[in-house]
């Protein structure tokens, strides 16, 4: 009962920091495209809690975050869902499987950017989304945000299984 607490706390907080990190980084102009502030509480759910807890807040933080403050707008939502929703799912099956917080998180972010790409290709923006807005928007411009996560999100991950708070399985 404990461990199961614990997660779903570790969920919210991650789900509000969703809503939170973005704030602070939106004072830059196109900030979130680039430091992709969103992805990383998302991610980190997803490794610290598990599949359906991280699927839950990449549901949950961008659907708050543009209820409470306008970010995302409306017209990028669905996709942002689509993207952050596979994060939190695949790092958290990854961390499974694989017990590796990088090959985890590495195979999370492939997996987004691809479905990411694939959902606004077909989908959001069918006939108007192509390869090259996929590669600039998914790894050109986002580059700055990519290296954050990688080095950031495993330094977390690190300190929170050392510190004895990240649940165990």
């Amino acid at each position: 009962m404990r461990n199961s607490t614990r997660k779903m706390v570790y969920a919210a907080i991650c789900a509000a920091l969703g809503v939170v990190l973005p704030i602070a980084f939106h004072s830059v102009q196109n900030a979130g495209s680039i430091f992709l502030p969103m992805h990383i509480p998302v991610l980190l759910c997803g490794l610290l809690c598990g599949p359906w807890y991280g699927l839950a807040c990449g549901i949950l933080a961008p659907v708050l975050s543009s209820t409470l403050t306008g970010m995302p707008p409306a017209a990028i939502l669905p996709s942002m869902i689509v993207e952050l929703a596979v994060y939190g799912l695949v790092s958290g099956l990854m961390k499974k499987a694989t017990k590796n917080n990088i090959i985890s998180l590495v195979t999370a972010m492939l997996a987004g950017r691809i479905v990411s790409g694939l959902a606004k290709a077909f989908i959001f923006n069918a006939g108007s989304y192509g390869i090259k807005a996929w590669v600039t928007g998914s790894f050109v411009t986002a580059l700055p945000g990519i290296i954050i996560q990688i080095v950031l999100i495993p330094i977390i991950m690190i300190a929170l299984e050392r510190a004895k708070l990240a649940p165990e399985e």
